[in-house]
C-alpha cells in the first residue's frame, strides 16, 4: 500500500471495509461519489470497474481528473437510467444522511445492484448524545458541520437504520462499526461513530 492509499484510508476508514466486501472484478456503482477516490481505490485494490454518480460540478471535474467514469445526476431523481441488476454492488458512502428521499433511493439501489453497501455517521455515538444533553447540535469528525451549514437532513443511529431495513424487507448481511478507524464490538450504537452495512434484497 502506497502513502496515498494510507492517507486515504486514514481519512476514510470505511473505504477499507467496503473494499473487503467487493469481489475482485465486480461491477460497482458509487452514488454521491465525490472526487471518485473510492472508485479509484476499488480499481487499484480489487480491479473492480465502476461508475460514479455525482451532482457537484467541481467533484465531477475531479472524477475526470482521477480517471473515473462519472455521470452528473441528482440522486433525488432516482436511478431510472440503470437497468435492473446492472451492478454487483451499489455504494452509498457517507451520503445516506444527505438524501431527502431515503426510502425511494434505497429501493432503487436494491433494484439496480445485487448488493448494497451503505456507510453513515452514527448519531447514537456517545459524544453526539453528550452534546445534545448539553443543549448543542453535535459536531464531530464524522459530523463536521454546524447546524446552520450542514448538508445532512436525515441523521440516524444504528438502531434506526436496522429498523429501516426491516421495514423495507432488506436483509443485512454484514455490519461493521468503527471509531477512529478501529472496529467496535462492545455497545456499538454507543461507542461507534461510523457504521458500514452490506445489504441484499430479502
Amino acid at each position: 500500500m502506497n502513502a496515498n492509499d494510507q492517507a486515504l484510508l486514514a481519512a476514510r476508514p470505511d473505504f477499507a471495509a467496503i473494499a473487503r466486501w467487493v469481489s475482485p472484478g465486480a461491477r460497482v456503482l458509487d452514488l454521491g461519489c465525490g472526487d471518485g477516490a473510492l472508485l479509484r481505490y476499488l480499481w487499484e485494490a480489487r480491479q473492480a470497474p465502476g461508475y460514479g454518480v455525482e451532482i457537484d460540478d467541481a467533484e465531477v471535474v475531479a472524477c475526470v481528473r482521477n480517471d473515473v467514469n462519472v455521470l452528473q445526476m441528482n440522486l433525488e431523481d432516482g436511478l431510472s437510467v440503470f437497468r435492473d441488476g446492472s451492478f454487483d454492488y451499489v455504494l452509498l458512502s457517507e451520503t445516506l444522511q444527505t438524501i431527502h428521499g431515503t426510502e425511494q433511493l434505497m429501493r432503487e439501489m436494491l433494484r439496480v445492484g445485487r448488493e448494497v453497501i451503505v456507510s453513515f455517521p452514527n448519531f447514537g455515538h456517545w459524544q453526539a448524545r453528550l452534546q445534545l444533553l448539553l443543549g448543542r447540535m453535535p459536531v464531530s469528525e464524522e459530523l463536521p458541520y454546524a447546524w446552520y451549514e450542514t448538508p445532512n437532513v436525515h441523521l440516524c443511529t444504528l438502531t434506526d437504520f436496522e429498523d429501516f431495513c426491516r421495514r423495507l424487507g432488506t436483509r443485512i448481511e454484514e455490519r461493521l462499526v468503527l471509531h477512529a478507524g478501529q472496529a467496535v464490538s462492545l455497545l456499538p450504537n454507543l461507542f461507534g461513530s461510523l457504521a458500514v452495512y452490506r445489504c441484499t434484497r430479502a
